[in-house]
Order: C-alpha cells, then sequence, then structure tokens
C-alpha cells in the first residue's frame, strides 16, 4: 500500500513535533540541573543535608592573588561557619562590650554584596572577652527561612529576604548559662524542627523548636555539665537520631520526640568535636586529652569508630575500632575514601583505616585546623586555623597537593577582637595570641569555597566559573 503525500508530511510534522519534545525536556532538565549546581546549598554546621558537589567545579588552588572572587567585612565578631542556600551566604556576628548586638548578615553568592542584615538585642549580656564564645553557634537555613541561635539563648528565625518571623530566648524561658567560657554548640534540623543541645554546669537539655513559631516541639533534660561540641543528625536503621558526644557520655536521642534511645559512658575528654555520620549506623568520635593532660587516659579510649545497631526492641551502641594516638584539638575527624582522618592541635594528620583502625600514615601539616576538613572527590581539604588550606589527594599515600594562603601576612583580614582588658597576666597573654586572626568555618557549593574569620568573608572560586553565578 503506497503512502499519500499528506501522509507523508503528517509522519515527518509529527516526528518533528516528538523530536521537539524532546529537546525541550531534555534543555529543560539541563538548566534545572544547571540551577541546581549553581544554587546549591550548605544549609548547616558541617554541611549537615548539603547539596552534592561537582568536584571538578571546586577550586584547588588559590592565593591572595589568585581566585579569590570576593571578600566581605561582617560587623563586631562571629565564631559560626556561614551556610549558604538560593545563591546567599548567612553569616552571624556579636558586637559591644557586653555582646549587646547580635548580628544575621546576607551576602550575595556571586559578589559578596550585602543583601540584607538584621540586628537583635541580646538577652543576656556578657563581657566581650576571646575566652568567652562570641557567635560561635551555626545557624540553620531551609527554603522558609534562617534560624541563629546565639550563645546568649536567643533565637532568631527570618526569611531569606530577612524579615522577622519570630523570636525566643531560652535563657528566660529555661536557665541562664553559666559556662565560664561560653556555649557554643550548633543547631541541627528536621524538616519541622530545630534542635539545640544546651550542655551548662547550671543546666544540661536537648530543645527542639517547632520551624513555624518557634514553640516548644519537645524538650529532654540532661546531666549538667561542661562541653561546647555540637550535635548530629544520624540515620540509624532508618531512623532519625540525634547523636550527643558530650562531657563523659555519647547519647543517641529521637529527633522525633526527644526520647533518649542509649547511652555510653565509657569516655571522656568529648568537650568539643562532632560525630560526623559514616552510614549504616556508625559516626566517628573523637576527644581530647585537654590543654592540661587532664582528660589524657579516658581520651585514648574515647577516639574511634562507633556502631549502633538495633537488636529486637533495644538499641545497643558499641565502638568498632579505638585509636589511642589520634586527638583532635577543635576540628572533628572525617572519613572518606574507606580512610578516617584527625588533625591534632599542631597539625598533625592521622590517617586510619576506617573498617579496621590501622594507622596507614601520620604527617604534619603546615598549619592546625579549628574548621572540619572536607572531603571533595578524590581530596581532602584542611583548613588550617592561620589561613592555609592544605589539600591532600585522597588514598593511602600520603600525597600535598597544594598548600593555598587566603590572606598573607602584609594583608591580614579584618579583625575586630575586643577591646576590654582582661583580668589577669596570663589572660592578658592569652589574648594577645588570639588576636590573630583565625579561620573558623567554610561552606562549599558548586564553584565556589566560602571560609569566614572572626569578622571577614572570604569566597574562593575558579575564574572561569564567575560568570554563572551571576545569572
Amino acid at each position: 500500500m503506497m503512502t499519500s503525500p499528506f501522509d507523508l508530511r503528517k509522519a515527518v510534522r509529527d516526528s518533528l513535533m516528538a523530536l521537539g519534545i524532546v529537546l525541550f525536556v531534555f534543555y529543560a532538565c539541563q538548566a534545572g540541573e544547571s540551577s541546581r549546581t549553581v544554587s546549591g546549598s550548605w544549609p548547616g554546621f558541617l554541611g549537615a543535608g548539603a547539596s552534592p558537589l561537582q568536584p571538578a567545579s571546586v577550586p584547588r588552588t588559590w592565593s591572595p592573588d589568585e581566585n579569590i572572587a570576593w571578600t566581605a567585612k561582617v560587623p563586631g565578631y562571629g565564631q559560626s561557619s556561614p551556610v549558604i542556600i538560593d545563591k546567599r551566604v548567612f553569616v552571624t556576628s556579636v558586637q559591644g562590650d557586653q555582646k549587646e548586638s547580635l548580628h544575621v548578615v546576607c551576602l550575595n553568592l556571586a559578589d559578596g554584596r550585602q543583601i540584607w542584615t538584621h540586628q537583635e538585642t541580646s538577652g543576656f549580656l556578657e563581657k566581650n572577652s576571646v575566652y568567652i564564645s562570641r557567635a560561635a553557634p551555626t545557624p540553620v537555613v531551609d527554603s522558609s527561612g534562617v534560624y541563629a541561635y546565639f550563645e546568649s539563648g536567643d533565637v532568631i528565625a527570618l526569611t531569606l529576604d530577612g524579615a522577622v518571623r519570630w523570636r525566643k530566648s531560652l535563657s528566660t524561658d529555661y536557665a541562664k548559662p553559666t559556662n565560664e567560657f561560653g556555649l557554643s554548640a550548633s543547631p541541627v534540623q528536621t524538616d519541622e524542627h530545630v534542635i539545640i543541645l544546651i550542655d551548662d554546669p547550671a543546666t544540661a537539655y536537648l530543645v527542639a523548636l517547632n520551624k513555624s513559631d518557634g514553640s516548644q516541639a519537645w524538650k529532654t533534660d540532661r546531666t549538667a555539665r561542661t562541653s561546647w561540641s555540637s550535635p548530629a543528625l544520624v540515620q540509624i536503621d532508618g531512623q532519625a537520631q540525634v547523636v550527643c558526644s558530650s562531657a563523659g557520655s555519647v547519647d543517641g536521642y529521637s529527633a522525633a520526640t526527644g526520647e533518649l534511645l542509649w547511652t555510653v559512658t565509657d569516655v571522656g575528654g568529648n568537650t568539643a568535636t562532632t560525630p560526623l555520620d559514616a552510614g549504616n549506623g556508625r559516626f566517628l568520635i573523637a576527644a581530647s586529652p585537654g590543654r592540661q593532660g587532664e582528660n589524657s587516659e579516658l581520651a585514648k579510649k574515647s577516639n574511634g569508630l562507633m556502631e549502633v545497631k538495633r537488636s529486637r526492641n533495644a538499641w545497643i551502641a558499641e565502638f568498632v575500632w579505638k585509636t589511642p594516638d589520634a586527638t583532635p584539638s577543635w576540628a572533628s575527624p572525617v572519613i572518606h575514601g574507606g580512610l578516617a582522618y584527625w588533625v591534632n592541635r599542631v597539625g598533625v594528620v592521622y590517617c586510619l583505616d576506617a573498617d579496621s583502625g590501622d594507622a596507614v600514615y601520620t604527617h604534619r601539616i603546615k598549619q592546625s585546623a579549628w574548621a572540619t576538613p572536607i572531603a571533595v572527590g578524590e581530596h581532602l581539604y584542611v583548613f588550617g586555623k592561620d589561613g592555609v588550606t592544605t589539600v591532600l589527594a585522597g588514598g593511602r599515600d600520603y600525597q600535598v597537593l597544594a598548600e593555598n594562603s587566603l590572606w598573607s601576612d602584609d594583608a591580614p583580614p579584618v579583625n575586630n577582637v575586643p577591646t576590654a582588658e582582661e583580668e589577669s597576666e596570663e589572660r592578658r597573654r592569652g589574648a594577645a595570641m588570639f588576636s590573630r586572626p583565625t579561620l573558623y568555618g567554610v561552606a562549599i557549593v558548586d564553584d565556589s569555597i566560602v571560609m569566614r574569620t572572626g569578622s571577614q568573608v572570604f569566597c574562593v572560586r575558579s575564574q572561569n566559573t564567575a560568570a554563572s553565578l551571576s545569572q
């Protein structure tokens, strides 16, 4: 049977229309993927819930004269990490002799321009000192807004455009903190809740606030203690648990109800670092001997890989392995490519087999790190406290790929340190030491690494990717 010219034309037209639809869907998906990549998120402390990265887009080398896309000053001083969503960077800081001003600052990821800044009056005044935390908790952010918790106990919820949604004072509702060095635990978030850990000598608790209005969803009291470590949200056997490693115990709570599910108490010196999810109910725990070695014996038993399993109706938590040698400072240990990494207070990197805990290598890099190292593709970025980032090759052989200075000694960052004089000679000497700029926190999305010191934010970006962010 012969095909008529009309039928042939109709078949060609239908085929072209189908091809057009396919191409439209393809390019729409490509555009959507590009948009998702460029506006990727880093929504909380240590990147909890962050968008997947395209490793090739993340810069590996930079210097004060190369690949610094922008710098931005922030009011006062802050030790929190940046968070990122929707091409916006959010940082917090405090200002004033009594830390009376609390700031949330929103910056444009493309060029560092300040989009808005919000200022609140602190509900709990305390001396602005290098020995007391200064905007140490990192905020969390989602598509509805940013939730900033300050060591004063003030919690502020803002829209992404800077409008106030609600305010809450944990110090007023529960108790004022008494820790002489302040509080610094960063919150974690679920879809419905912001969850905050308060571990203080006077009172200790874990509380979930409803994102919608700041009301209390649940609150679980804990044994009073002195600690600065942040909790982590870990998926264990299909259940979201809040894991707290803090001053003598490691505890797991239901993220939905706050119920204590399990606890481990044979630990010590775990007052600074955060448990990091290693998958399959496993996470790293770390502890430090302390500046005077007061926790040395228990700390040797408190660094390693922990695993939590369900056994019938009970949860069983125990160490898979421990390492007596690797101890951190402020940086939490990380797992990447089957290897676990610790960085101690003098910059020694301990690399161990993640399955067995056996030592793979031990090497010293240029600087210690306060910010936790971040794995990107086949590389490990170790952010030195004095501004030098060491990029290590992944794998069992120690290899330094780059050492990148963020600033030069001749042009250090703005550093708004407190001007009040410390009461003792020992503290005055310490204040002089802490007056130098410190790299506190990092956030990474495709194309951009955002780093912050106390009073300044830096964005590192390869030059050939800058244009995509301004679109």
